[in-house]
């Protein structure tokens, strides 16, 4: 077991972006079963503010990770390549699922607000390129929600098995061992 622990800045992004993804994950389901209205439109336009929050939060964590390395991998062996692959696919969702979700909203004839800023679209409106954008925010969301599963049964292996790894990413001293 290693007592090097992730950084604060490391810890409160690596909390901040699981709550912001639990969040549009949870919204980005149940927004679509919202009848045409008002509180479906609200609905569309928090997601879209919550997912550019989310890929500018990954944006600062890539650049937080390229200039603070992260603490040493625990371990070798199939397991520890199996979590880089999960870490690397993981950021890989974080940065191309809302960068898609952007693209296919930039296809559309509506404007793209971001908690009420309207910004400027990098399209016009086209069916066809808001579908092709849209199919691959789609594949990615489902993609990243695997990756997570995979993620978080990797904690809970570690919160099982008692070996600090946890520990690594969590404020203070809980789950002491």
């Amino acid at each position: 077991m290693s007592n090097a622990r992730y950084t604060w800045p490391a810890m409160l992004l690596h909390w901040l972006m699981a709550g912001l993804i639990v969040w549009l994950l949870w919204l980005g389901l149940s927004m679509t079963e919202l009848p045409k209205g008002a509180e479906r439109s609200a609905a569309y336009s928090l997601h879209k503010s919550l997912g550019l929050l989310a890929w500018l939060l990954v944006v600062v964590r890539l650049a937080w990770r390229r200039t603070h390395r992260p603490p040493a991998a625990l371990g070798n062996g199939w397991e520890a390549q199996l979590a880089t692959a999960v870490h690397h696919g993981l950021y890989l969702f974080m940065f191309v699922a809302p960068l898609a979700g952007y693209l296919a909203s930039s296809f559309t004839p509506y404007a793209i607000k971001f908690f009420g800023i309207e910004l400027a679209k990098a399209g016009w409106p086209d069916e066809g390129l808001n579908g092709a954008f849209k199919l691959l925010h789609f594949a990615f969301v489902w993609g990243g929600g695997g990756l997570i599963a995979l993620h978080v049964a990797g904690a809970l292996k570690h919160v099982w098995q008692r070996d600090g790894t946890l520990q690594r990413m969590l404020p203070g001293r809980l789950f002491k061992n």
